[in-house]
Formats: C-alpha cells, sequence, structure tokens
C-alpha cells in the first residue's frame, strides 16, 4: 500500500542524516543535513519571530513534543541555537539564534519570496500584490502582534530600535529610494509594479512630519538599502526622520514582511505599519497602490485609534 507524502504519522517520517549524504565535498547537502527536515525551518521561522520557549514553539507548530525536543537538541548541537535560561527552578530555557542561526535568515526570505511568487502565484515579478491575496491577509493578520526587540542600522550608521519611545511608531517599508546620480535605481526597476512612488511616499511623510509629531507618533522609514545609500537620499531629500536599513532582513524576517528579489537584493514590498508604545501592532497598510495618499491614510488610522487623554 502506497501513501501520500507527508500524511503519515509524524514518528515514521526520518530525516536525512548527514552520513547519509556521500556527498561530503558539497555544503549544499551538508547544510540540508542541519536543516533539511520541514519542521526545523519552520522552528527557526518562528524563533526569529520572537517565539523563544518550548510550549509557546509546539502550540504554534503542532508538532509532537518528541520531535521538538529532538529538533531543538540538534540545533543546539550544531550551533544553530543557543539555551538561555529564564527560570532557575524548574530549570527552563529559552531558545535564540546564533550567528550560524541568523545567517539562515536570508534562507528563510528566499524561500518565501520563491514560494509568494511561484507558488502562492504565478511567476510574476512584482512589488505589490492584491488585496485579497495571500500576502495581503498574512501583513493585516500582523494586528494585534508584538514587535519583537531588534536593532536596525539607521542612515547615520547608529544602531536604532524601529519602534521609537513615542505614543505611535509609523514605519513605513519602501523598495528602494535613491537621490539623482550615483549608483541609482536598478535596471529595469521602473517596469516592476509597486516600485514607483518611493521618493514621493518619503517626501509626503517630511512635509507632513509635524502632523505626526503632533499626534505624539514618530515615523521611521525602513528598506533593505545599505545605510550608505539611505545616507545619501536622506541628505538628497532633507528628511526629518530617520531612514534605518533592514539589509540583514532581520524586521522582514520576524514579521514575514513581504518581499521581492531585484538585482541580486531583497528589497521589502511598500506597506505601513502603525505600532503603539508597547510595541503592539494596531493597524497596516497593504497592499500601497497611492504612495503618497498612504501618509495621509496613516494620520487617519493615528485619529481613530487615538483614546482621549484625561483632563
Amino acid at each position: 500500500m502506497t501513501s501520500v507524502p507527508g500524511t503519515e504519522p509524524i514518528n515514521e517520517r526520518i530525516a536525512v542524516k548527514y552520513t547519509d549524504l556521500n556527498d561530503e565535498d558539497c555544503s549544499i547537502a551538508q547544510a540540508l543535513a542541519v536543516v533539511g527536515d520541514w519542521w526545523t525551518l519552520l522552528l527557526i521561522r518562528d524563533i526569529v519571530g520572537g517565539m523563544n520557549r518550548f510550549d509557546g514553539l509546539q502550540r504554534a507548530l503542532g508538532v509532537s513534543r518528541k520531535t521538538l525536543t529532538d529538533r531543538l537538541a540538534m540545533l543546539v548541537e550544531r550551533g544553530v541555537l543557543e539555551r538561555r535560561p529564564y527560570s532557575a527552578h524548574p530549570p527552563r530555557f529559552e531558545y535564540h539564534l546564533t550567528d550560524s542561526g541568523h545567517g539562515l535568515v536570508p534562507v528563510l526570505i528566499a524561500l518565501q519570496d520563491w514560494g509568494g511568487r511561484f507558488v502562492l502565484g504565478d511567476g510574476t515579478l512584482t512589488a505589490t500584490s492584491g488585496p485579497t491575496s495571500a500576502e495581503a491577509q498574512r501583513v493585516h493578520a500582523l494586528v494585534g502582534r508584538r514587535l519583537p526587540a531588534l536593532q536596525l542600522t539607521s542612515a547615520a550608521g547608529e544602531r536604532r530600535d524601529p519602534v521609537a519611545p513615542a505614543r505611535w511608531s509609523v514605519i513605513f517599508c519602501f523598495p528602494g529610494a535613491y537621490p539623482p546620480g550615483g549608483d541609482g535605481y536598478p535596471p529595469g526597476w521602473a517596469q516592476i509594479p509597486g516600485t514607483t512612488g518611493c521618493t514621493l511616499e518619503s517626501l509626503t511623510f517630511r512635509d507632513r512630519a509635524e502632523e505626526f509629531t503632533g499626534r505624539g507618533a514618530q515615523v521611521h522609514g525602513v528598506s533593505t538599502q545599505r545605510p550608505d545609500q539611505l545616507a545619501a537620499f536622506s541628505r538628497h531629500a532633507q528628511l526629518p526622520f530617520a531612514l534605518l536599513s533592514d539589509e540583514d532582513l532581520e524586521l522582514a524576517a520576524a514579521l514575514r514582511l513581504p518581499t521581492f528579489r531585484a538585482a541580486g537584493v531583497e528589497r521589502l514590498k511598500r506597506l505601513t505599519l502603525v505600532v503603539d508604545g508597547d510595541r503592539t501592532i494596531r493597524a497596516t497598510l497593504y497592499p500601497i497602490t497611492d504612495p503618497a495618499g498612504s501618509v495621509h491614510d496613516a494620520l487617519e488610522l493615528i485619529d481613530s485609534m487615538a483614546v482621549p487623554r484625561p483632563a
């Protein structure tokens, strides 16, 4: 009797061991020996997203406790994860990525990008998606989720939290913005749907910056561009708020934000997050078809959620 792959009980699925690969010189084969099991990559995905404790991981994945224990132990042994105690009595540990584990973040993003484009999509290269797409549903489902602690590099070269010490943080993610001259936009950039409008969006946030400040909101722009590229654009546009580089894809992976690949670089698709002072995402804008209009939409979202302060 034959069975459909993936329908057999979990404990009957046998992960390939590196000794079975018989390809000691192939780094792809040896990497798959560590992360080739599908539970392993899903586990790393959730740890990147800020879920670090055993019970939370077990509930989220729906995996057996034995399977999860085995995977965690293997990843700690291989140096992908490290254990950090958070309770002495009884002893309890959190699991965090090591430098080796952080090296898998681009792998997760590449898989997500490929899956969104070729499995869930029709193969079209695009910097946006439809309002009822799986990507849009994933972004809207972020409402109510706490943004995990992370540090991005500002255009000034400083490490900064994208969530500001303010009542509201407005984080607008954009594919890429460049000043005239210099290395400029990648070839074919304007032909990718959803890429154009980054400069207009940034300038509109600049021109309405006081309206955000008056509402107790601080604006941050986030792109996967290098900090020096963001610095050049920020100087050209005279932006009063910080641009942050997610070139290591930390924010993108933590929230599973939609991305696309252009000129060999993973790019964030255009979207906006409104985050409160407790790091909870209160509203999202995606897809954005009107970059300038989305600034007004962000202001309206803050107004709709604002609670009058006591007299």
